[in-house]
């Protein structure tokens, strides 16, 4: 089973950076696109970023274009997400998650197709 755990969040200033790192264990997601998601108090769910199976395609909320990047070292099973010129309103949990799907030739942004997922790490963006 595909463990994930996410690590890098913390408390930053609006315009700083971070950088959250989404590890996998238990086996390797090679063959699986990962997202990125946050939840923000009495906010919904929303996807942030997601990375095709082979890195060869990325796709972004229109809020963080520009400003987040995701990326993924296959041979250490990682996936980071790249947090530049943060705001306020970027603070939330932030999740990584893999597609169900394996080798799916779409990314997708809907949470019900991510399978796995992480515990979370809270970003906290103070103004």
């Amino acid at each position: 089973q595909v463990q994930l755990v996410e690590s890098g969040g913390g408390l930053v200033q609006a315009g700083g950076s971070l950088r959250l790192s989404c590890a996998a264990s238990g086996r390797t997601f090679s063959r699986n696109a990962i997202g990125w998601f946050r939840l923000a108090p009495g906010k919904e769910r929303e996807f942030v970023a997601g990375i095709k199976w082979n890195g060869d395609a990325t796709l972004y909320r229109d809020s963080v274009k520009g400003r987040f990047t995701i990326s993924r070292d296959t041979a250490n099973n990682t996936v980071y997400l790249q947090m530049d010129r943060v705001k306020p309103e970027d603070t939330a949990v932030y999740y990584c998650a893999a597609d169900g799907s394996p080798l799916r030739m779409t990314l997708v942004s809907h949470h019900s197709h991510y399978r796995y997922w992480g515990r979370g790490t809270q970003v906290t963006v103070s103004s």
